[in-house]
């Protein structure tokens, strides 16, 4: 069983087993709670921020399956709008 000690500035020093065992990094944070007379300590999991682009593939679709060609014309005509409205050729 590993020990630690609690420093004057309130601070606790995790044994390197267990940093290891846990593979926690320098700067991992963690969530700390009181329980049953002593403390628990879980490394916070990051949240994961979405973009539009990571999620419109999950929109269904309801209709004939698309070419490979229409998916390409599809894919010239978007990228020729966003052209047009970065370029400022839309106003």
């Amino acid at each position: 069983m590993a020990t630690t000690r609690l420093s004057t500035k309130g601070q606790v020093i995790l044994p390197k087993s267990i940093r290891e065992q846990g593979r926690w990094a320098p700067g991992t944070e963690f969530e700390v709670t009181a329980r049953d007379g002593g403390v628990f300590l879980a490394p916070k999991s990051p949240r994961k921020r979405y973009t539009i682009d990571d999620l419109i593939g999950c929109l269904p679709y309801h209709g004939p399956p698309k070419t490979l060609e229409d998916m390409q014309r599809g894919i010239d005509q978007a990228m020729a709008e966003r052209w047009k409205r970065k370029s400022g050729l839309d106003r």
